[in-house]
């Protein structure tokens, strides 16, 4: 990890949140979806429609598994939100069977949740803001002692 700039804060935990391998093959099968639509209009168009449908799927992918979970000196960052470390209670992390009851019939509605259904683990953090309706945080990750760790430490 590098240094930080002076006047920037100090990254301690940084994780992105990429979509699985599978589905990337699905930004072939829709370009091959495209050629094959188009097929019938000529061969320039069957190109433009298999090159258009499997950027467009990749794009797809791409900005939804963009997500980024960062602890950097005095807040956690999760993709927009910017949450202060001096909010959040003690992490907990959750095993595979503790993750999928947390993200259904545990799941609380006024909840700040990152899922990812293809990551099976989590961090639950309590938010201990008495002016803050939101009870936690619930964010999939693929390391949640490294996070935890991180949380604590910061």
């Amino acid at each position: 990890m590098q240094p930080s700039a002076p006047g920037t804060p100090a990254v301690r935990y940084e994780e992105r949140l990429t979509a699985p391998p599978v589905w990337w093959a699905l930004s072939l099968l829709a370009g091959i979806s495209g050629g094959l639509v188009t097929l019938p209009l000529g061969v320039l168009p069957m190109l433009g429609g298999a090159v258009g449908a499997a950027v467009l799927t990749a794009v797809v992918v791409s900005s939804y598994g963009s997500a980024r979970i960062r602890v950097v000196t005095g807040a956690l960052v999760v993709a927009d939100a910017r949450i202060p470390l001096s909010a959040l209670g003690e992490p907990e992390v959750l095993d595979a069977e503790e993750t999928l009851a947390w993200r259904s019939y545990k799941a609380d509605p006024r909840a700040f949740m990152l899922l990812r259904s293809y990551i099976p683990t989590a961090v639950r953090i309590e938010i201990t803001d008495p002016a803050d309706p939101t009870p936690y945080v619930y964010l999939s990750t693929r390391d949640p002692q490294g996070l935890a760790d991180a949380l604590r430490a910061a």
